[in-house]
């Protein structure tokens, strides 16, 4: 049973779980807040209560059974003259929007989420150690949000190890991808029904690789590159440029250089699933895949996860990254 509630300013808090229509919850691996939207329904009788208001910053809290799914904060109330108030509510990821400039030195990137969210007052859940420290990052007038999802990309780029930045009602969590398996699978005879395969070179494929120093020494930059002239011919030049640390030497960035090319020289491969919804399944979890039409059986990436609700039936699409 769908539980859902609203904390006003006031410290009112108000039930509208019975006048909630079209409930949806969306979660993305990174870079984007999650979120929930749904209508209200004016002519219900909580409406008649003279003390029941809402505004934008209220608190939402959406529950489904035991389980906790979402806390946050409505950021827009699209209302008319028709009965149906449309109500947008982002977890505290969305602060991460703002901008700010930051000077980082020998710092992970677990540091560099610690440190963003004590200047702006976010409260912090479970942050695993990445480990991984990065010599410098200089970031001027960035979104928070890209700031952190940059020191994930690097950790991942010399690691190996990829993380997921999840807001885990009212916490904002870094955990490690590998330790987010989920133990069902989705696919032939469980839960999905239907699903769709992309391939693409458009988003994130490039088979030149171009990396740059700069050198205080000579006021230039030094340049490093790696392409495959194979895949040249077959998609042309795809190029990703990009900076690396000063005091970088030629072997790091040789290691980084080939580190990218296995990551980006190849096509991109998703997957979209629909299917009977489950309330453990979000964005940033692995979860075994089995299609035997197109030879599947592993376990996936959940890039964005949207779950839908609607009086008792209960459905999720999946978005998937095939490596």
């Amino acid at each position: 049973m769908m539980d859902v509630k609203i904390i006003n300013k006031q410290g009112a808090e108000w039930d509208i779980s019975e006048i909630v229509e079209g409930m949806s919850w969306k979660t993305s691996r990174i870079g984007k807040a999650g979120s929930i939207s749904f209508t209200l329904i004016k002519g219900a009788p909580l409406y008649q209560l003279k003390d029941f208001a809402y505004s934008n910053g209220d608190v939402v809290r959406l529950r489904v059974g035991k389980t906790n799914l979402f806390h946050g904060y409505i950021f827009s109330i699209d209302g008319g003259r028709d009965e149906a108030v449309k109500i947008t509510a982002y977890d505290q990821t969305r602060y991460l929007m703002n901008s700010d400039t930051y000077v980082f030195k020998g710092v992970t990137a677990a540091d560099v989420l610690r440190r963003i969210a004590k200047d702006f007052e976010i409260k912090l859940g479970t942050v695993d150690d990445t480990g991984y420290k990065i010599k410098t990052m200089s970031e001027d007038g960035q979104k928070l949000i890209d700031i952190i999802c940059k020191a994930i990309t690097i950790t991942y780029a010399n690691t190996g190890k990829d993380y997921c930045l999840y807001d885990d009602f009212g916490s904002l969590c870094l955990r490690l991808i590998d330790d987010r398996q989920l133990d069902f699978y989705i696919g032939d005879g469980s839960l999905m029904t239907d699903y769709s395969v992309k391939t693409s070179i458009d988003s994130d494929t490039y088979n030149r690789i171009k990396l740059y120093r700069s050198n205080k020494k000579t006021g230039k930059r030094d340049i490093f590159m790696s392409q495959d002239t194979v895949n040249i011919k077959r998609w042309g030049v795809l190029q990703l440029y990009q900076s690396v640390e000063e005091d970088a030497n030629e072997a790091q960035i040789k290691e980084l250089l080939n580190s990218l090319s296995l990551i980006k020289n190849r096509e991109t491969k998703s997957l979209k699933i629909s299917a009977l919804g489950d309330t453990r399944v979000r964005a940033g979890m692995r979860i075994r895949i089995r299609i035997s039409e197109y030879s599947v059986d592993q376990a996936l990436l959940v890039d964005e996860c949207t779950h839908n609700f609607d009086g008792s039936e209960h459905s999720m699409t999946l978005d998937m990254r095939v490596v």
